[in-house]
């Protein structure tokens, strides 16, 4: 494995562009992995750098990066060993590097590819909002494509406001989209790495529980690989996905998701915005009433999802108990 000290390796670099780290999480990902990694040399904005960890491959993917990385400027591409848990840990890992200093970052997926525009954009949107001293977090659409990179749609297009009310029962972003400012990743760097589903879904609780900046952007910046060997994928909307969606709802995954990620919110509780404060209470009351309590505690925290159908959803999990 390549020598992942950067706290010996300069990340600054001569320009008047502010530097972005790409945090780069791999796993057996030498199918697809050049394609990423040459849509990041295509970007518009040139001022990044790639801190890649990987999490234990066993095919090219290490040689695919080593190939990178003697191709690319010194100090350009960085690789390190993950923690080989599971991939939130890993991307966790990085935004809670305190080693690993930027003006923004972005995550970034092995199977991806980015269009030209997609760190220019955020940047330019994330700077607009963030002269408040706010963390600020950006995402976006995708475009989902197959293995060869033909189209197949477009993910959903939520619409409602992105605050704690929502994204305490809802990820709405892929970590794929995400880009955040400094101020953010100072924040992770004081939690620390926490037991929750998805790295997406914990930080878009942790950038509203506070109170900053979530933008949503409608434009999809990346185009989103739906393959077979994907850890995560797009919201599948076939009728066997839904009917699978529904027995994980009656089995209690949605329950021990938010379980997760109430244990790990408990640890910024005493920094979340009051109205937040009591929400969160709120909504562990809410999980162990009795039935009527259940429905009417979910209107008086006033929580909701993206969706008629995603919010009907979380009323009948409510009614079943598996909230």
């Amino acid at each position: 494995m390549t020598d992942s000290n950067f706290k010996n390796i300069d990340l600054s670099h001569s320009s008047c562009d502010p530097l972005v780290a790409i945090l780069l999480c791999t796993y057996n990902g030498a199918e697809f992995l050049a394609e990423q990694l040459d849509s990041l040399e295509s970007q518009t904005h040139q001022n990044w750098v790639v801190i890649a960890s990987d999490d234990g491959s066993t095919d090219q993917t290490v040689e695919i990066l080593q190939k990178y990385q003697a191709r690319w400027p010194q100090g350009r591409l960085i690789v390190q060993e993950g923690p080989k848990i599971y991939y939130p840990e890993n991307f966790l890992g990085l935004a809670c590097d305190p080693s690993i200093r930027a003006e923004y970052y972005a995550f970034c997926d092995q199977d991806d590819v980015w269009c030209p525009n997609k760190i220019e954009s955020a940047i330019s949107q994330i700077r607009a909002v963030e002269a408040n001293g706010l963390p600020v977090l950006y995402c976006s659409r995708t475009t989902y494509v197959d293995d060869r990179l033909q189209y197949i749609g477009k993910s959903p297009l939520f619409v409602f406001p992105k605050t704690f009310r929502n994204a305490i029962v809802q990820s709405i972003a892929g970590g794929n989209t995400m880009v955040f400012n400094k101020v953010l990743k100072n924040l992770m760097e004081q939690i620390g790495v926490v037991n929750s589903p998805s790295h997406d879904w914990w930080i878009y609780c942790v950038v509203t529980a506070v109170g900053g900046e979530v933008i949503y952007d409608q434009s999809p910046k990346i185009l989103y690989r739906q393959h077979l060997n994907a850890l995560i994928g797009g919201e599948n909307k076939t009728l066997p996905a839904k009917i699978e969606r529904i027995i994980a709802l009656l089995f209690g995954r949605f329950k021990k998701w938010n379980t997760q990620n109430l244990s790990a919110l408990e640890k910024i509780e005493s920094i979340m915005t009051k109205d937040n404060q009591k929400i969160f209470r709120l909504f562990k009351v809410l999980r162990d009433a009795n039935i009527i309590g259940r429905i009417r505690l979910i209107q008086v925290c006033g929580i909701y999802r993206q969706t008629k159908r995603g919010t009907l959803s979380l009323y009948l999990a409510a009614l079943i108990k598996k909230i």
